[in-house]
């Protein structure tokens, strides 16, 4: 396991760990940024108008075609690692 791939998978972790709930587009963009790094670009139809929150799910993660799954990983471990210091500085 690469460093990275160790990093995703701790982050993971941390995002679970979380004290408070992220907002929703930092929630969105978790998703997203999770899917990329795991899954690749998005694939299916885009959900319809009704399905608010898996077409914004979808829409999130759309945004992020052509990223690598490197970079996704890397964006997904430096928003957790922020949204973390975020949680432990509030207290």
């Amino acid at each position: 396991m690469s460093d990275l791939d160790q990093a995703f998978a701790d982050a993971q972790e941390n995002v679970k760990k979380l004290t408070s709930r992220p907002a929703n587009d930092e929630l969105l963009r978790l998703y997203a940024l999770y899917k990329q790094g795991s899954k690749g670009d998005v694939e299916g139809k885009r959900p319809g108008r009704l399905d608010m929150v898996n077409r914004a799910k979808y829409d999130a993660w759309a945004k992020l075609t052509g990223t690598s799954s490197a970079d996704a990983k890397q964006g997904y471990v430096d928003l957790v690692a922020r949204l973390t210091q975020g949680t432990s500085s509030a207290g």
